[in-house]
């Protein structure tokens, strides 16, 4: 969800900053967090078209990788921005990396000069950052962001093209109920206008919509318009109860529970890697976790920083899946927690995979046949009259 804040930057200036965040008190949290002085939050409402793309946003991961190879060359790090500055073509992003340069100049730490831009750099990237600069690995910490991000957005798309097929049938078999209903079905009602009482109600009822469309079809076309515009404002700003439904459905909300450990897990798990004290790290990651779960983790938290093993105080918050309860205990053993929780999360990964696939597998041949019923329904409807006639005729 996106928040439209204003606040006093370190520097003392008041700054409109749009940020994105799970809730208000996420969102002013993590800018507090880095400095700032928030004086107002407000939930940024939109009712803008579904095709309509807002402003591009910053290539982070691309970013990440160019400016680790440069760096591998052995360039300086100043130097490597300034030269990923003079190669960009667009001057908004040719700003930013500008500013970053300048930072850097100016003595800052890149960590404190990516703070600079909470609207373009996440929390994670800048902590990812910051750990290396502890252990003078920035290289390294680039490549391991560059593979998590690479990782998200594999499942990102295989969700997205697993919906693709559902959502054409959704789109055909729509496209193909509006032309019945707003073209053949007024026809009919005008040819069946003198029978219609001897119709099924049901028919009537139908045939009363083609003679509405026949005589007013503007403002029949105005109303459906402004239906859909009205579900698709309340869907932009009833997200969070949508998804707070859903989670309550018991299967797909254990599904959407193991997505997000998976995601906590490798967030954790590349933090770790990187240099971050275990404690430190999970408050980075909570931020991705559902408001329920996020509540779960700092009882967790608060377990794990009076001494308790991480395993037991994660089963104990109901943090754990069966699978992860038993490695995160070998990777306690082993002293390799940070390598652990990573393939932690990619087994739940290909679990997620393996449970879309199916589910798509089953929805579809569904969703067609809701759509044929639909349409024969309509179809039938509209030739009852005739069915009637000719056994009447016999």
């Amino acid at each position: 969800m996106r928040f439209e804040l204003k606040a006093i930057g370190p520097g003392g200036a008041v700054e409109a900053i749009d940020f994105q965040a799970p809730d208000e008190a996420t969102a002013r949290q993590q800018l507090e967090g880095r400095g700032y002085t928030v004086l107002s939050v407000r939930a940024k409402r939109s009712l803008a078209a579904p095709w309509a793309s807002g402003r591009e946003r910053f290539p982070v991961t691309l970013f990440s990788q160019e400016l680790r190879v440069l760096v591998n060359a052995g360039l300086p790090l100043v130097e490597a921005i300034e030269t990923l500055a003079q190669k960009e073509r667009k001057e908004e992003w040719r700003g930013i990396m500008e500013r970053l340069a300048a930072a850097l100049r100016e003595g800052r730490s890149f960590s404190a000069a990516l703070e600079q831009f909470p609207q373009v750099f996440s929390p994670l990237f800048i902590a990812t950052v910051r750990a290396s600069e502890k252990t003078s690995d920035l290289a390294p910490s680039l490549a391991r962001y560059v593979a998590y991000a690479n990782q998200l957005e594999a499942i990102r798309k295989r969700v997205v093209n697993a919906s693709i097929y559902p959502m054409l049938l959704i789109a055909v078999g729509g496209v193909v109920s509006l032309f019945l209903l707003l073209y053949v079905v007024p026809r009919f009602a005008h040819i069946y206008e003198e029978r219609a009482a001897d119709l099924p109600l049901v028919s009537q009822v139908l045939l009363a919509w083609g003679q509405a469309m026949h005589t007013h079809g503007v403002l029949v076309l105005a109303g459906l318009a402004a239906f859909v515009l009205l579900g698709w404002y309340f869907f932009k700003t009833s997200r969070t109860q949508i998804g707070n439904a859903l989670w309550r459905v018991p299967a797909i909300g254990e599904r959407l529970k193991v997505y997000q450990l998976a995601r906590f897990y490798r967030t954790i798990g590349m933090l770790l890697r990187g240099g971050m004290p275990l404690v430190q790290a999970l408050d980075m990651g909570a931020e991705l976790l559902h408001p329920v779960l996020r509540t779960r983790l700092a009882a967790a938290r608060r377990a794990i920083s009076e001494g308790r093993n991480v395993s037991q105080s994660l089963e104990a918050a109901g943090l754990t899946t069966p699978v992860a309860l038993r490695m995160l205990g070998v990777g306690e053993r082993g002293g390799n927690m940070g390598e652990m929780l990573e393939q932690i999360a990619a087994f739940h990964d290909e679990e997620l995979a393996r449970w879309v696939d199916w589910f798509t597998r089953l929805f579809e041949p569904i969703l067609m046949a809701l759509i044929g019923l639909v349409i024969g329904a309509i179809v039938i409807l509209m030739y009852m009259p005739i069915f009637e006639l000719a056994g009447g005729i016999q």
